[in-house]
């Protein structure tokens, strides 16, 4: 904990081999900081479809989660702290983030095929990191985020192809100003055919695997380089 604390957030199944598998990627990499995965659900995998529609339970939940952070950064100033989420776990990211008070931000966040609605205004939760929002996307991900939301709906409950199929798009209520500021902090990661080598395939679980996680998520990551005399980390 005292290098850095990172949550990974589970999708609508909750804890599993999938964000476990994301985890042990990280660590893999060599990532320095605590990992901890957060079950946000109710912890019955067959109540799946009311993980993703109990929009007011998700957000008291993220709010638990922020809560969690704050008492992190208090206890543990300056070091990095990261969200990364899986399918309804990356949904989930942006609600904890938004659920943050004014004056903390995290250092970064990465969702893996959100189950967020392509035009969800993320400038809240954008303007509570210091490095921004990765998100990895594929098209490949035809029986999840595209037929499945579109019939079940997203976590902020709109039916709708997912961003994590299609990626974000920037609000046109933005002044340029502010645009130019949300595409500097919004890090879209398409799927690429070089995935392939980590063992993405472009579907659901593809991005939870723990060999992609080590090659293309890990490394993205900030993480703390040196330490001063009294002890207090430094990150770059």
């Amino acid at each position: 904990m005292e290098r850095g604390y990172t949550i990974v957030l589970p999708g609508v199944e909750g804890t599993s081999w999938f964000n476990i598998s994301i985890a042990r990627g990280l660590i893999d990499a060599g990532h320095e900081s605590a990992v901890e995965i957060s079950d946000w659900t109710t912890g019955y995998w067959p109540m799946f479809v009311y993980h993703l529609v109990a929009l007011e339970r998700n957000k008291a939940q993220a709010q638990e989660i922020a809560a969690r952070i704050v008492a992190y950064q208090d206890r543990y100033p300056d070091r990095p702290v990261t969200l990364i989420g899986h399918s309804g776990g990356a949904a989930m990211a942006v609600l904890v983030l938004e659920a943050l008070p004014d004056d903390r931000k995290i250092t970064q966040a990465v969702l893996l095929a959100g189950a967020l609605s392509p035009d969800y205004d993320l400038s809240t939760a954008l303007d509570r990191t210091e490095r921004g929002i990765s998100n990895f996307y594929s098209g490949g991900d035809v029986l999840y985020l595209m037929a499945g939301t579109l019939a079940l709906g997203t976590l902020d409950r709109q039916h709708a192809v997912s961003a994590g199929a299609v990626g974000f798009r920037t609000p046109e209520h933005l002044s340029p100003e502010r645009q130019k500021w949300y595409e500097s902090l919004l890090h879209e990661e398409p799927y690429r055919f070089e995935m392939l080598r980590s063992l993405n395939f472009g579907g659901q679980m593809g991005p939870a695997n723990r060999k992609f996680v080590a090659q293309w998520v890990a490394p993205r990551l900030a993480t703390v380089k040196r330490q001063s005399n009294e002890g207090n980390h430094g990150i770059h």
